[in-house]
Formats: C-alpha cells, sequence, structure tokens
C-alpha cells in the first residue's frame, strides 16, 4: 500500500511467534475473518491484526446466523542486534457481542488505557517475546504472556487464581552435529491454570469453540521435540514427540484448565458452595498425562507433490 505498509484481507489463519506453539496466536484452531496491517521501518516491524470471531455456542437443529465476537491484537519488535530481535504483543477480545467497538481501531499499542476508559468488560492480554541467534546454527526464542496478576499475591505464594500468565522457551538447532538438513529443535511451554479464561462466554481467548493460542488451553506443562532430516534432494523424515501433564477439572472443582469455562466466584465454588480464590497449582486438579509421537517419512515424486 506505501513504501513501508503492507495490507491483507481475508479469511484465514495466522500466528505470531517462533515456536512449535505460540501463547500469543496460534494457526492450529479454525480460520477466521481478518485485516491486517504490517509496518516495517528501519529496525521496526509493527503488525496490527483485527479479527471477526465466533463466541462459543451450542448449534442444535438446522443452520442459523452464528453470532460474532471481535479483537484487535498488536505485535511491535525490533532488531536489536544482527541476531536478536525483542517484540512486544498486545490482545484484546471484545467483551461485546455482534457488535464492533471503533474504538479498537487505534493502531497504537497497549489499549488498556482505552479499555479502561471506557469502562468495558473486555480481556485484555500482553506479552513478550525474542528471537536470539548463535554460532550460526543456533537459535533460542521464547514468548512471556501475561493475562492479570497481582503483584502483592504473587509475593503472598498462595496460589490466587488470578496470577495468570504463560511461559514458552526453546531452541533450534540447524545442520546438527555438522550433518547437512538435518535440524532439531526443543520447546517446552507452561501456563496457569485460569489463563485466557474470562467472566463471561463473549470474553474468553477463543473462536469457534477452540482456543485461539495453544489448544491444551491452561493449566498444563509441555514439553516437545522434533527432528527433521532430508538425507537426499527428494527424502523427508520427521520424528515429533510431544509430552505433556494437566490438572483437569473434578466434579466439584474447577482447575482452570478449561478456558471456556467462567472464572467467575460462583464457578470458583468448593463442595460447600465456598469460593476458592487460593490454592489453585500448575497441574492442579485431576491429573492427567499424555505422551503423542508420530515418525513419518515422505517422497517428493514430482514439485510439491509428496
Amino acid at each position: 500500500a506505501a513504501k513501508y505498509v503492507d495490507i491483507q484481507f481475508g479469511y484465514d489463519k495466522n500466528f505470531i511467534g517462533d515456536g512449535y506453539r505460540s501463547l500469543f496466536l496460534s494457526n492450529w484452531g479454525n480460520s477466521n475473518l481478518f485485516l491486517k496491517l504490517n509496518t516495517k521501518i528501519w529496525k521496526l516491524n509493527y503488525q496490527n491484526l483485527f479479527m471477526e470471531l465466533m463466541p462459543q455456542y451450542n448449534k442444535s437443529g438446522g443452520d442459523l446466523l452464528l453470532d460474532r465476537k471481535y479483537a484487535a491484537m498488536h505485535h511491535l519488535s525490533i532488531n536489536v542486534s544482527k541476531a536478536v530481535t525483542v517484540g512486544l504483543f498486545e490482545g484484546i477480545i471484545f467483551g461485546r457481542k455482534n457488535r464492533f467497538d471503533f474504538q479498537y481501531l487505534n493502531p497504537i499499542i497497549f489499549l488498556r488505557h482505552v479499555e479502561g476508559t471506557i469502562g468495558s468488560p473486555d480481556n485484555a492480554l500482553a506479552g513478550f517475546d525474542f528471537k536470539a541467534n548463535a554460532l550460526h546454527s543456533l537459535q533460542f526464542y521464547g514468548q512471556f504472556l501475561l493475562d492479570e496478576f497481582k503483584l502483592s499475591k504473587i509475593k503472598e505464594g498462595k496460589g490466587w487464581w488470578a496470577n495468570k500468565w504463560g511461559l514458552q522457551l526453546g531452541a533450534k538447532y540447524i545442520d546438527a552435529f555438522g550433518i547437512s538438513n538435518l535440524d532439531i529443535q526443543v520447546e517446552t511451554n507452561r501456563v496457569r491454570p485460569y489463563t485466557y479464561s474470562h467472566g463471561d462466554s463473549i470474553s474468553n481467548y477463543t473462536h469457534y469453540n477452540q482456543p485461539l493460542a495453544h489448544p491444551l488451553g491452561a493449566n498444563f506443562q509441555e514439553f516437545i521435540g522434533i527432528v527433521k532430516y532430508q538425507p537426499a534432494p527428494k527424502w523427508y523424515i520427521t520424528a515429533r514427540a510431544i509430552y505433556y501433564n494437566q490438572g483437569l477439572d473434578s466434579a466439584y472443582y474447577n482447575s482452570g484448565s478449561n478456558i471456556f469455562r467462567s472464572n467467575s466466584p460462583d464457578q470458583r465454588k468448593d463442595i460447600n458452595g465456598i469460593t476458592i480464590d487460593d490454592g489453585y497449582t500448575l497441574g492442579g486438579g485431576k491429573k492427567a498425562t499424555c505422551l503423542n509421537g508420530i515418525v513419518q517419512l515422505a517422497y517428493e515424486l514430482r514439485e510439491n507433490l509428496f
């Protein structure tokens, strides 16, 4: 559109980050209608993303027009050196069904002050990410997502329910051990209970009955290992292992893993009807563990035909 500005409008998926997963915005779920503005000046890259999403719903009977909700996301990154890039992220899910709030068209990052001035019930998240290249073959990356917290509650160390954050750390090793076309990636993701959730079913961090970021939702620890090798020009070998542990809800306990569930006080009560505010630990609740592994061998018969 201009020397430094690219514009994209369509129905598709977007991804923010450098890892296998993203704690900001992932492309594993359903597509959505979006407008993306990308401005690149000097060492700065600034992305504005406006999306039309669908709140959670139960569909029964014949066809019907589904409700909508909206989101605005911003990601500002800067190349602080030839090898290091750092970025800031902000995402807001509008807490108003079927109505776009035009104040969120403001392209400036960190709209939390706008949210506060209009007294909205919207769900706002912020984050930090980085990428660093080293020794010509190594790359380290990570994300830190902050949903909500109170410093005094963190100092107390009692597991207050609204200290909500997520952390990603990973590394890539290109041409590992001096072997051409052998790439290795390791990654871990950790998200505390109630992260991405909200007090109502509209403002949670979801779209089309699926999480917008990590597919597990919240309250989990995940480890990923990926090996890719191309022994010959048309042969491709991929091996991937994913292990995670997560705390799930039980009959009388909301563990904070289900981000579709409201985090309002009436949804955090124990068997006696008393609201539980403290004692939430990562993986707390009904224990669930999973190991998923896959090995794939592919041959390219013709260009882009495998």
